[in-house]
């Protein structure tokens, strides 16, 4: 099948008086604790609609720094949790429906195809999402009576739960956790897995469906990742929640902090980030394990420190909702003197991308990166910082290779990390040059690390 980002070309199907509510899946790939699809299920309940369930995939596209914004190893992990989402809409007698192209001309195509009365979706606060569903809705006004309906609800607090408004949000992040500890605010319970879905629309046979095995291609699995998504991680929110259960109801949320910044293997750290990032899990749901733990075994620093995690997600949320496109700029949240275009080395950033860059800590990390399509923390900071710092980089090109690379994408956290690594986030202090001597002894004394993914090489 030939994929294209022209609109479907759709059956012309008799006239029905039929009418449907169509649910677009966007970072919310989950049928449980999803507020946005419940309201689509309430609203066709109540009026005898039936039940759109669309997922639009993007097409290839490119970062604007020489690359594809969406390599191999996103798109097989995007299409596992996609395959996972449409066998659970089938459990429940509805078809997922999967295009392929910019949602702004593929959905109002299918809504006029199956005659549809409502959208319903997430709302996210990052450029491009916004420009997308604004498009949307221009669309909508065009087509008499349409009505759309967007909802917050990727974040673990709510922003109206939150003790200040978004505008007042404060500039650092411990005085965000400090105010929001002291409110003593705590999150929604999640809402329980939907047990039916509402009849599918009779016109959804015209939907072509995308192939996802041909739109994905084929990723070679790297036996050493620390995810292996194609085995032990897979996508989707089948695999999410069985994993959820096996680590709340083993030792490991114990020793958390101890082990967070480990480099090797599935264990150090939590590995919720691909689940919650293509939102195949919910950070309620992991909070809602997080207590059952803490009330079965008691609370310690390093039970503390997952929410601690989770609230750091949050405000790179909030952050979005501030400041928006502002993030996105070369000087981020900084004033002059910063300048407008910060220095940039293509031949370095390739190096870099390569993992050849001749120091052994910075080329296991993106060697993994690339064979993998994952990153431990403590390696994004690393690297983040010796391409903007050693290298004398452009943050933004780091942050569009993260983005093309990682399993666990998510726009937030991304934008929000290299900011902050690159000194020009809501951080204090000028940059974040880290010693990469000094990080090696720390978290790599052995070179265990480097000689996992630098084999039969000199280490320096």
């Amino acid at each position: 099948m030939q994929l294209s980002s022209q609109p479907p070309q759709l059956t012309t199907a008799p006239a029905t008086d039929e009418s449907t509510v169509l649910y677009w899946f966007r970072q919310d790939l989950r049928l449980s604790d999803n507020p946005a699809l419940t309201a689509a299920c309430q609203h066709c309940e109540k009026d005898g609609s039936t039940l759109a369930l669309v997922v639009c995939l993007p097409d290839d596209e490119d970062s604007g720094w020489g690359f594809s914004r969406m390599g191999q190893h996103r798109k097989s992990y995007l299409a596992d949790t996609v395959r996972d989402l449409a066998a659970r809409c089938g459990q429940l007698g509805n078809r997922l429906l999967i295009v392929c192209g910019d949602p702004a001309s593929q959905l109002p195509a299918l809504m006029q195809t199956l005659s549809s009365t409502a959208l319903y979706c997430e709302e996210i606060a990052a450029p491009e999402e916004i420009r997308q569903l604004k498009l949307i809705r221009q669309q909508a006004i065009l087509m008499n009576g349409f009505q759309i309906f967007s909802q917050w609800q990727s974040s673990l607090l709510a922003p109206e739960q939150l003790p200040f408004d978004i505008a007042n949000l404060p500039l650092v992040f411990t005085s965000f956790r400090t105010k929001v500890e002291k409110a003593g605010c705590r999150p929604k319970q999640p809402l329980p897995p939907l047990s039916t879905l509402p009849q599918m629309p009779a016109r959804a046979h015209l939907v072509d469906i995308v192939n996802l095995e041909q739109w994905a291609g084929l990723a070679q699995p790297d036996p050493r990742s620390a995810v292996p998504y194609q085995q032990l991680a897979r996508g989707g929110e089948t695999a999410a929640q069985q994993h959820l259960s096996r680590y709340f109801q083993s030792e490991l949320p114990r020793t958390y902090k101890e082990t967070r910044n480990g480099l090797i293997g599935f264990e150090y750290s939590t590995k919720f980030s691909p689940w919650l990032a293509s939102g195949a899990l919910s950070a309620r749901q992991i909070y809602q394990q997080l207590v059952a733990h803490e009330a079965a075994h008691g609370q310690n620093e390093s039970t503390y420190w997952i929410w601690f995690e989770l609230l750091w997600r949050d405000y790179f949320r909030f952050l979005h909702m501030r400041f928006g496109r502002q993030l996105y700029v070369a000087q981020g949240l900084k004033h002059p003197p910063y300048p407008k275009q910060p220095n940039h080395h293509p031949e370095r950033f390739l190096r870099w991308c390569q993992g050849i860059t001749g120091e052994s800590m910075i080329d296991a990390g993106m060697r993994e990166l690339a064979a993998s399509g994952y990153l431990s923390n403590r390696m994004r900071q690393i690297v983040a910082s010796y391409l903007v710092n050693d290298l004398d980089c452009d943050w933004r090109a780091g942050a569009a290779w993260f983005e093309t690379q990682l399993i666990d994408y998510d726009v937030y956290s991304n934008q929000g990390n290299w900011l902050y690594l690159a000194g020009v986030g809501t951080d204090p202090r000028a940059n974040r040059r880290f010693n990469l001597q000094k990080q090696q002894q720390t978290y790599d004394p052995n070179q265990e690390y480097i000689k996992l993914w630098l084999p039969n090489t000199e280490h320096r």
